[in-house]
């Protein structure tokens, strides 16, 4: 377990330390246009380093696709809601069915006794 959570510090430094080695080597100024002349109007951008414009897209792609694939197994999470739903119910009825004396009847007929 120790071992684990030193690999897992060790893993996380090694990614943190090619992130900033990233920002610093790629901090160069880029516009980037976010509404061209071509839509009519004043063209609109913003001017910011390199490093951020790509770090920045690529927290905007990991968002959009945690929500496309959260709006994909809503099915899939409905029908767990469903089958836990239904195991409570079933859950209930057998602890019913035990707490039952074997005296009681159903129907007229006495109920087997549980081996």
């Amino acid at each position: 377990m120790a071992l684990l959570r030193l690999l897992k510090t060790i893993l996380i430094c090694l990614i943190g330390a090619v992130v900033i080695g990233f920002a610093v080597l790629n901090r160069s100024a880029v516009t980037f246009v976010y509404w061209p002349k071509l839509f009519g109007g004043a063209e609109q951008s913003i001017t910011l380093p390199l490093s951020a414009l790509i770090m920045i897209s690529a927290i905007a792609g990991v968002i959009i696709g945690g929500t496309a694939t959260w709006l994909r197994q809503g099915a899939h999470r409905r029908a767990e809601r469903e089958y836990r739903r239904e195991a409570e119910r079933l859950r209930s009825e057998a602890e019913r069915l035990k707490a039952m004396q074997p005296s009681d009847t159903v129907a007229g007929l006495p109920l087997l006794k549980s081996r």
